[in-house]
């Protein structure tokens, strides 16, 4: 494996994990969530220099409605993490408390929320529609070349179950109410364990995930024109 891509691996592996600890808002505290915001930034930042063929492709070649949708996928994750880095240096009270920044705080709160949720939802999106090229590096790391019916079978019925807790976490935690702003304040179960609070968001995520890669299957289907 090239020294770059196993860069690349690390750098998904580290934002992947730092996006679990941000959503723990309250159940790590402010200085915690504030440098942790810190460093996604700085590693978004580097994901996206260790990904500079994809922005300069953009105008290049066609657009199929797979790639119509990953770059969509893209955009509106850019822009989040845009918002979530705009809106966190209004609200710091720690990391970047130096700045002579006042007023805004109403709208910079509503727009953190927005751009934290949405924000884990597209990168959730983002990671299903790698997840084939993800399976690949795996099972090559571990010296899978051949498929097995038993495996897969046993894989995509764990699948299932934990997007089915996925679906229950969304709606327990009233994930949508934060996406569309049906609320405008985020609540926290203090008392919740927080391994338990990483499950329920692992599970969601797989949710997110799971639904990326099969789209992009059926877009793939479609684009072949089905089988022949």
């Amino acid at each position: 494996m090239k020294p770059k891509t196993i860069i690349k691996i690390a750098v998904d592996l580290a934002m992947t994990l730092l996006l679990f600890c941000l959503m723990a808002y309250l159940l790590v505290g402010e200085t915690v969530h504030e440098w942790l915001g810190v460093s996604m930034f700085a590693l978004f930042i580097l994901h996206h220099a260790l990904n500079l063929n994809w922005h300069s492709n953009l105008a290049k070649g066609r657009y199929s409605p797979l790639r119509i949708f990953q770059t969509l996928v893209n955009i509106l994750l850019l822009a989040a993490m845009v918002s979530l880095m705009i809106s966190g240096i209004m609200l710091s009270r720690e990391v970047f408390a130096f700045l002579p920044i006042s007023g805004g705080t109403g709208f910079a709160r509503t727009l953190h929320m927005l751009g934290g949720y949405w924000g884990f939802l597209l990168m959730s999106l983002h990671l299903g529609l790698h997840w084939g090229m993800v399976m690949g590096m795996l099972r090559k790391a571990a010296h899978i070349s051949k498929p097995n019916a038993v495996r897969t079978g046993l894989l995509r019925i764990a699948t299932v179950f934990v997007c089915a807790f996925g679906i229950y976490a969304f709606v327990k935690n009233d994930i949508a109410f934060y996406l569309f702003l049906k609320t405008r304040f985020v609540f926290f179960d203090l008392e919740q364990p927080l391994i338990l609070f990483f499950a329920e968001y692992l599970g969601m995520m797989a949710l997110w995930a799971a639904t990326a890669y099969y789209i992009g299957k059926l877009l793939r289907h479609c684009e072949k024109g089905g089988p022949r």
